[in-house]
């Protein structure tokens, strides 16, 4: 028995784990490593599974070729000439633009997803990139990109020092955090109330997070623009700001608020007058504090304005890059993705719809437009990697079909599933131990410094390719040079470009420096890994990856401390409190206030044991409060007459459900968990507890329009018996 140190990449909480493995390479236990100074120990059902995960035998290990309707095993060498084929024939008949990408949400927690994604996306040369960004996050990037002028400045809730915290439309007890990396999210919690803090939670349903919470707000469904625009205009109003960072349009932001006063907006959001008053009061008055809002919020259609006014709250209140309110990690590894340029959007637009590109990809909302669409720039290949959209993207019945129509694809996946069934190839990843791993993206936003490397637990098989080597492969078949060069050389070359660059940029540390030299400095036992090196000396730091592996359990880099001056980056050098778009958005808003509201509004809904619908093939994640029902408050049910299953429709599509009575949701809205839907049986478990796609009801065609977000919550539906 060995004794082996792993990072858990399942979802945003990165936990540290210890992991019990056996002579013959296998996992026997999986526990919390209570030596990590972030997690101390903490485990959730999910990070308890990953070697079921892992092992899971439906997994792909060998890349499979289709032909018709039949599949086949091939050899690597086999399959990336076939993918090599396909591509070429689209790109060479029809241009590149005839090619699409698509980065799941896998590949923001692998060190070759980020290593790779923008070398891919610029040598495939196509306007037609699409990510997870734009069905999770993209109203945040914008957001920040507007205020800050970097689209990349997320400030998370200091929740271990704040007296105060406003949770808006996130459930962090159940989904452990996001875009904010707390471990033991409610352990944290319990800190704040133990030390005399508040905890309020603005919400549809009485989740978990909410049953824990000094109060409970039932708030409708895309309506928190308005209860934080009526936040703002109390502040403002009552003289109750304290501003401590450089601001620009004050002036503004008081005349966009006038109109939203908590009077006006009580009967739309559901949140008395008096309530609201009171919360703009306690955020004013507490020693720190601090509003954070997630999926809740950015999946509506005024997403952005949602994440906009979540910031000037904290700006307002004097609660911003400030310790016990919201403030900046400092990552240990340099932040490349900073590109020192103040944040633009629009640099092309998408073929059909128009709409903009923003950080280098356009909605996946308009993807089906994109492939049914014809003309030129037509999309008629695709890349997926780590992405099952059927089930993930709004309306996915049609990318269904029209995926069903692509002249090629090719996937990196582990499963033939709902998507990847449309694939001409599908080049699967090995297992989540077999590859090292850091966490690039999700460490910077971690509610401590923090930083740990994971090196691979299990070795690649003779007959495995790692996902470095995939990604590798394929962005060496859409630069033209084929797919039998070899991939050292090219790994060289993508890290020769980063040192190239960081020596000719004046703040790193290897400025004016000659970068063979500075390669010959570094140390790792693959791409990816030297990759890191690098940048972990180039950070603030000055740590190596030798260092870190050292320190298996990882290392605290301290607490959170004031650092926006560095990250701000608009034109005028202040904060934008009122950026036009967003402005143009609130007018949207106050015409809005007229509107005769929906009957009956959908919501989504997290579950603790699952993430996406990858993890519902492990028998450990499925079942007992793990399923797929249409959460229906009582009140409802009796009001439309339901039994044990409704008929749910929407404008995009209707669906059969289990009804689940709960009084946890509030009269008017109804709740259905993302990620299920399966249908294939190369998949059993999944398929045993196939549940109802969700996204056969959300509608491509309305999404928020500052980001392009998809809109998954606050779906008008109508529900009858069945």
């Amino acid at each position: 028995m060995r004794t082996a140190h792993r990072t858990c990449p399942i979802c945003d909480a990165i936990c540290g784990l210890r992991l019990t493995v056996d002579d013959g390479g296998q996992v026997t236990s999986v526990k919390g490593d209570r030596d990590d100074p972030l997690s101390k120990g903490y485990l959730c059902p999910k990070g308890a599974s990953l070697a079921n995960i892992d092992a899971d035998p439906d997994r792909l290990r060998m890349p499979m070729i289709r032909e018709g309707e039949q599949w086949r095993e091939a050899s690597w060498e086999e399959a990336f000439r076939a993918v090599d084929t396909g591509l070429r024939a689209v790109m060479d008949t029809h241009g590149r633009d005839a090619v699409g990408v698509y980065f799941g949400n896998p590949t923001y927690h692998t060190m070759a997803g980020f290593m790779y994604r923008q070398p891919l996306s610029q040598s495939l040369g196509s306007r037609n990139v699409y990510s997870a960004a734009t069905i999770d996050q993209m109203p945040k990037h914008v957001s920040t990109g507007l205020m800050f002028g970097d689209a990349m400045a997320f400030p998370v809730p200091d929740i271990d020092r704040t007296d105060y915290l406003l949770v808006l439309g996130a459930n962090p007890l159940v989904s452990n955090g996001s875009l904010c990396v707390a471990p033991d999210f409610g352990g944290r919690l319990k800190a704040l109330k133990a030390r005399g803090g508040k905890l309020v939670v603005a919400d549809p349903r009485r989740t978990r997070t909410a049953a824990v919470a000094d109060e409970h707000l039932a708030i409708r469904p895309g309506t928190d623009p308005y209860f934080l625009l009526s936040i703002v205009h109390t502040l403002l109003t009552e003289d109750l700001t304290t501003i401590e960072v450089p601001v620009a349009g004050l002036d503004e932001l008081r005349a966009l608020a006038a109109d939203f006063s908590p009077a006006v907006t009580e009967s739309i959001t559901g949140i008395a007058s008096a309530t609201t008053h009171r919360v703009a009061r306690e955020l004013a008055a507490a020693p720190s504090a601090a509003v954070y809002g997630r999926i809740g919020t950015s999946t509506v259609e005024f997403g952005t304005v949602a994440q906009w006014l979540i910031d000037t709250v904290n700006i307002l209140t004097g609660n911003f890059d400030s310790p016990g309110g919201v403030m900046f990690t400092r990552t240990a590894a340099f932040e490349i993705f900073r590109t020192g340029q103040t944040f633009a959007m629009g640099s092309w637009h998408s073929r059909v719809r128009g709409l903009p590109e923003i950080l280098g990809e356009v909605p996946v909302a308009t993807l089906a437009d994109e492939i049914e669409t014809p003309g030129e720039g037509q999309v008629r290949a695709m890349i997926m990697i780590a992405g099952n959209l059927v089930l993930s993207a709004p309306n996915g019945p049609r990318l269904d079909r029209a995926f069903a129509d692509l002249d090629f694809m090719v996937c990196v996946d582990p499963y033939l599933n709902e998507t990847t069934k449309h694939a001409n190839v599908i080049l699967p990843p090995p297992g989540i131990l077999q590859a090292p791993h850091y966490d690039f993206l999700e460490l910077t936003v971690v509610v401590r410094n923090y930083v740990r490397f994971s090196p691979a637990v299990k070795p690649l098989a003779d007959d495995q390719r790692s996902e470095a080597e995939i990604l590798a492969k394929l962005t060496m078949i859409v630069s033209g040079m084929g797919p039998d060069g070899e991939v050292a050389g090219f790994d060289e070359m993508v890290i020769g470009g980063l040192l190239e660059a960081m020596t000719q940029i004046p703040i790193t540390t290897i400025a004016g420096r000659d970068p063979v030299e500075v390669r010959a400095e570094l140390t790792g036992d693959t791409g990816p890994e030297i990759f890191l090196d690098a940048l972990l000396k180039l950070g603030p730091y000055g740590l190596s990856l030798a260092e870190l592996k050292k320190h298996p359990s990882g290392l605290d880099l301290g607490e959170l401390k004031p650092r926006f001056g560095e990250l701000l980056m608009t034109a005028s050098g202040k904060v934008e409190l009122a950026p036009e778009p967003l402005a143009e958005e609130v007018g949207r808003l106050k015409e809005r206030l007229a509107a005769e509201p929906a009957d009956l509004l959908l919501i989504g809904r997290r579950q603790l044991r699952s993430n996406n619908s990858w993890l519902h093939n492990v028998p450990t994640l499925v079942g007992g409060s793990n399923q797929c029902t249409l959460q229906v408050n009582p009140a409802d049910i009796e009001r439309l007459g339901l039994g044990e299953r409704a008929i749910i429709k929407s404008a995009a599509g209707e669906l059969v459900v289990p009804v689940e009575a709960t009084d946890t949701i509030m009269a008017g809205v109804v709740s259905l968990p993302h990620g299920w839907g399966h249908t294939e049986k190369s998949m059993p478990v999944a398929l045993a507890h196939a549940g109802v796609n969700a996204n056969a009801l959300t509608n491509e065609m309305v999404i928020d329009r500052a980001s392009g977000n998809a809109v998954f919550s606050g779906v008008p539906v109508t529900v009858r018996p069945a």
